[in-house]
């Protein structure tokens, strides 16, 4: 997804999360991918080393990722949910989900 790079945006994006009732921390850690996702506790950790562009796409990667209630979101909130959701790849045919590779029949 394009979004621009500016402190505005990484608000929006950190509202989408406490909108939805999750916590947002900032903590040092060794996060192989920059976040660790509580799912049960609703809370997400992201690596407070980030700068601003790593914590806006890893904000917009852990939402693309999460099912929210989008009922729970303002109107300006939701909107961005859904430009976030409808940017995320479409799994194509032979990946996990649709079995082995090489498994598909062929035509």
């Amino acid at each position: 997804m394009n979004i621009k790079i500016t402190p505005n945006n990484l608000t929006k994006l950190e509202k989408i999360f406490e909108e939805a009732k999750y916590v947002l921390r900032f903590e040092k850690g060794s996060f192989l991918s920059g976040y660790c996702i509580l799912e049960h506790k609703k809370v997400v950790v992201i690596n407070k080393f980030l700068n601003l562009e790593g914590r806006i796409n890893t904000l917009i990667d852990i939402l693309s990722t999460l099912p929210l209630d989008e009922e729970m979101l303002t109107a300006e909130s939701h909107k961005l949910y859904k430009q976030i959701q409808s940017s995320k790849p479409i799994p194509e045919a032979g990946d996990e989900e649709n079995g082995a590779p090489g498994e598909q029949a062929a035509e």
